[in-house]
């Protein structure tokens, strides 16, 4: 996990709540790829603003076929 600069990084409840979703939701997230994890200079676990923008850019401009095939993708990769 690459450590990065407190501006640049955010905690995990906070992307949550920046997100609208539930604090699960967000390690599925990471662990599909499509939030990166990182950790601030004190050590703490969490994710890239960058990672959070773009995955909020996603939700309100994918269509629905491309939310339905997300889902499904990230499904199949949990088997």
């Amino acid at each position: 996990m690459d450590t990065i600069e407190d501006n640049a990084w955010m905690s995990q409840p906070e992307a949550a709540r920046h997100l609208g979703v539930a604090l699960t939701r967000v390690g599925m997230l990471m662990a599909n790829g499509h939030l990166t994890p990182a950790q601030n200079p004190a050590g703490l676990a969490g994710v890239t603003t960058v990672s959070v923008q773009a995955e909020e850019t996603w939700r309100a401009n994918a269509p629905i076929r491309a939310k339905v095939a997300r889902l499904l993708k990230d499904t199949i990769s949990w088997f």
